[in-house]
């Protein structure tokens, strides 16, 4: 049987939103991160995140950055006994930056294509998975698929939700104030 996974946003959901993180100074997980992940890792859930990283296509920083700010989240992680069983970015642009970054992919959220590529490297059932977000577009990933979005009040999420949900076009599944609350909602809906 197919794995159900945990999809979360990195900036402003496990981690402090700052805007671009162009310095691995600038990256800063949220105290509750880690001990929310090893929850979904001890669940037997995949823990994924997805990020869309623009600023590549932008010229802010490089891939190679990127990645560097993974490995240290991988490093943080570990260190308390939680980790992730993937990362996937997106680094394009539809209409900013030279080629390849300047590209209308399949992968920038909210179009789905990081998803699809999880769901077949991890063998995941999208459709009974979930996206933990701060911002819309989380959640209309996770709807593309058929799956449900928890929208957390860290990062973006709260003025999003104050100031922007009368133009939503979906509605997340459930609002909650931060990573270990939907973190404890999905947990208890899948119990």
């Amino acid at each position: 049987m197919s794995h159900i996974a945990v999809f979360m946003d990195r900036d402003g959901t496990i981690s402090e939103e700052v805007g671009y993180v162009n310095h691995p100074s600038r990256y800063k997980l949220f105290p509750t991160t880690a001990a929310a992940i090893k929850r979904i890792n001890e669940a037997g859930l995949k823990a994924i995140i997805v990020t869309n990283q623009a600023g590549v296509a932008r010229g802010y920083f490089s891939e190679e950055l990127v990645l560097e700010i993974h490995q240290m989240l991988i490093r943080d992680l570990a260190s308390v006994g939680a980790r992730l069983d993937a990362i996937y970015y997106c680094p394009h642009h539809p209409t900013i930056g030279q080629p390849p970054y300047r590209v209308d992919c399949n992968c920038r959220k909210p179009k789905p294509g990081m998803l699809e590529r999880a769901a077949i490297e991890h063998d995941i059932d999208l459709a009974r998975s979930f996206m933990i977000g701060d911002r819309i577009s989380d959640i209309e990933l996770i709807k593309h698929v058929g799956g449900r979005g928890i929208m957390v009040m860290t990062g973006y999420g709260l003025g999003e939700y104050e100031y922007q949900r009368h133009n939503w076009k979906v509605m997340p599944d459930k609002v909650v104030p931060d990573l270990p609350a939907a973190v404890d909602w999905i947990i208890n809906t899948l119990v």
